[in-house]
């Protein structure tokens, strides 16, 4: 699994963004931090058809352009869909690329949305949706044991949106942001608690807490988001298409 350094970014700006509406704050954040059982994951695999990297590397063309009508074009026209809180928030008056328009404010050139698609279509990774058949949805969940993450997160008090998960072996965790800053823990191939700041220290590293308990700094290609939102695709006679999205998208 190639880490994806641009859809990291653009959703940490957009949890970013939401952050004081929740009233979440730095000092809460690390007044919460404590050890845990860390549950082990299994990456993601890379989707193994050309068509659909044919499809991803034009979208991620298009978003880097802000070029809405190129979007358009490899959109569904009809059947969109929009999960959000588990209902269907697509409009059945709007066309596809409306929908996802209004999913990641595309209407603005300066959003973090356009970002937000740049880096899902770099995603190599997909999975089948257990809710819409012949979808494959982006980023794909890494494999894990479900009823060791539940414990996890009653253990904690906290939610699958407080986690992300590691992308490779042996993670330094450092004291700050820097590369040469000093080494306290090391990650391994496991899911990662990570802690939210109101405002950021640093574009390239994120704060986290250890399974020990201890808080540091990783870069931020290096853990995935968890229980994010994800594009979703279809495949009909004219070829791949985006088909829908899961989750709240971007705060309007």
């Amino acid at each position: 699994m190639k880490p994806n350094k641009v859809l990291t970014a653009a959703l940490l700006a957009a949890a970013a963004f939401v952050l004081p509406a929740h009233g979440q704050t730095a000092p809460k954040a690390a007044a919460q931090a404590a050890p845990y059982k860390p549950v082990t994951i299994t990456l993601p695999v890379d989707m193994a058809d050309a068509t659909f990297t044919t499809l991803r590397n034009q979208l991620a063309e298009a978003a880097r352009k802000r070029d809405a009508q190129a979007v358009a074009r490899l959109v569904v026209g009809g059947g969109f869909f929009w999960e959000r809180d588990r209902t269907d928030a697509a409009s059945k008056r709007r066309s596809g690329y409306e929908n996802l328009a209004a999913a990641l404010g595309l209407s603005s050139k300066d959003s973090v949305g356009w970002d937000m698609l740049m880096g899902f279509a770099d995603d190599s990774s997909a999975s089948a949706s257990p809710r819409h058949k012949g979808a494959v949805c982006a980023p794909a969940e890494p494999g894990y044991d479900v009823a060791a993450f539940d414990k996890m997160l009653k253990a904690t008090a906290t939610s699958a949106g407080d986690w992300g998960y590691a992308v490779k072996n042996n993670i330094d965790v450092r004291t700050a942001p820097g590369n040469s800053t000093p080494v306290i823990d090391k990650l391994g191939l496991q899911f990662v608690r990570v802690l939210p700041e109101a405002k950021a220290v640093s574009p390239v590293f994120q704060r986290i807490v250890t399974p020990a308990g201890k808080t540091g700094y990783v870069s931020i290609d290096v853990i995935a988001p968890f229980g994010g939102d994800q594009i979703c695709y279809v495949k009909d006679a004219s070829g791949w298409k985006v088909g829908g999205y899961i989750g709240a998208g971007e705060p309007q």
